[in-house]
């Protein structure tokens, strides 16, 4: 007789080749076979759980060393009562070598055994987050400790009877004799003498607008009317008599307030903002920048303001540099050919500056400003973003998008240089339009 009943009877030991198996049809399931045949899918009812009505089983691929013969089947498996989270450990596809000592990539963080996978995405973006607030922390630092060092000394309301604004923006930059905090010895150094008070030894209008920059010099020795004007001090009206003089003179006479009103009167051309510089925060602001490489066409020698250079290129320094800009004995037309000069060396200057190399680096950026703050006098409505365009507007005359001249003349008074009226007025008219530039010196 035999001795299974139904088939599903345990085995009496080793009866069976030291296993059991669920029928008499040779299929076998269980805890192991003598067969040299795989056995089939254990059997794990103490984690498996029936399926009910409506329930979908998703089983995980079964390995093909582990599958039923062909013709097999699975018995139902019995749920012991055991919570899904211990049956969902299993359901995963782990059991069959798919955990994290199986050396394969999760999404969970994990890249390998034990070792989390790096956050590329994540790290980029903080440091471009960290890197800007940096810049933007520093540059609104910049931009205070900057604003501070302004001299905003000069008064334009103070400035009587002025023409009409025009388009775009003018500058009146004067570069002064000022001896303002130097020592004996700079001045003996600088070749500036000791005379009291300052005068104006350059003056330009910078015109920037739409059709690129112009730069017109006005020579020192211009012939001019001195206007009815306001005292900068006393407040007292000086009516106009008429009276004629040097253009230097009204600066010598009643400061950066008189100079205005004069060019304004004889030019007709509405002044937006005054700049002005001193002997010693010109040189220092050259040798911050690590000087200035001129290409002179031929040699240069004046005792008077120390200039003693050969034809060629050269990098001058902030003493050499002023002396070069200062000279004017040394040339046939010595008011007018200095003022060229100057012109080309400012414009070089601003070229140089306006650099990558000292721009980004902080250890030129930062003494090149000091240097020009420290002793830049501007008018109470300049911001440091008019200063930055004028400085930029500089820089485009030597890069070729805008155009320098002198004041075109038409002979002198007494050794004083006149204006010729007509270019004048055509120039004045095409700078208030923000026109092309076409008037030419003489």
């Amino acid at each position: 007789m035999n001795q299974w009943q139904g088939g599903t009877s345990r085995p009496s030991g080793a009866e069976n080749g030291g296993g059991w198996s669920g029928d008499q049809s040779g299929n076998r399931y269980g805890y192991g076979s003598g067969s040299a045949e795989p056995e089939g899918a254990r059997a794990m009812p103490q984690v498996r759980r029936d399926a009910g009505p409506g329930y979908q089983r998703h089983e995980p691929p079964m390995p093909s060393s582990m599958s039923p013969r062909r013709g097999a089947s699975v018995p139902p498996q019995q749920s012991q009562g055991y919570d899904d989270a211990y049956d969902d450990g299993y359901n995963t596809g782990q059991v069959y070598g798919g955990g994290r000592g199986g050396g394969g990539r999760y999404d969970d963080g994990y890249d390998g055994p034990g070792r989390p996978r790096p956050r590329w995405g994540k790290r980029i973006k903080w440091t471009v987050i960290t890197l800007v607030a940096v810049l933007a922390v520093t540059s609104v630092a910049t931009y205070f400790w900057a604003d501070g060092k302004l001299r905003r000394k000069v008064d334009l309301s103070k400035v009587i009877d002025r023409p009409e604004t025009g388009d775009g923006t003018n500058y009146l930059i004067v570069g002064s004799d000022s001896r303002e905090g130097m020592t004996a010895a700079q001045k003996r150094k600088l070749h500036t003498g000791s005379a009291e008070g300052k005068r104006t030894d350059s003056m330009m209008i910078l015109h920037d607008g739409s059709n690129g920059p112009t730069l017109i010099s006005l020579p020192r020795d211009s012939d001019v009317e001195i206007p009815t004007y306001i005292g900068s001090d006393s407040g007292k009206k000086y009516p106009g008599t008429g009276r004629h003089t040097k253009l230097n003179a009204a600066y010598a006479e009643d400061g950066p307030e008189l100079l205005v009103r004069t060019v304004e009167y004889n030019t007709k051309l509405h002044i937006d903002h005054y700049v002005e510089i001193g002997f010693a925060g010109f040189a220092n602001i050259v040798d911050a920048i690590g000087g200035v490489e001129m290409d002179l066409p031929k040699a240069i020698k004046d005792k008077d303001s120390g200039a003693d250079f050969p034809a060629g290129k050269q990098t001058l320094n902030g003493q050499q540099a002023l002396a070069y800009v200062r000279t004017r004995h040394a040339f046939a037309q010595q008011d007018l050919d200095r003022t060229k000069n100057q012109q080309k060396f400012l414009a070089t200057l601003a070229s140089q500056t306006a650099t990558p190399g000292t721009i980004l680096n902080p250890f030129k950026l930062y003494p090149t400003m000091s240097a020009g703050l420290d002793t830049l006098v501007v008018d109470k409505d300049m911001s440091l973003w008019s200063l930055g365009e004028m400085f930029f507007a500089m820089k485009g005359v030597t890069g070729g998008e805008g155009k320098s001249m002198n004041m075109p003349v038409s002979g002198s008074n007494g050794g004083n240089l006149v204006w010729d009226k007509a270019k004048l007025r055509q120039l004045v008219q095409q700078l208030n339009n923000d026109e092309k530039v076409t008037v030419s010196s003489n």
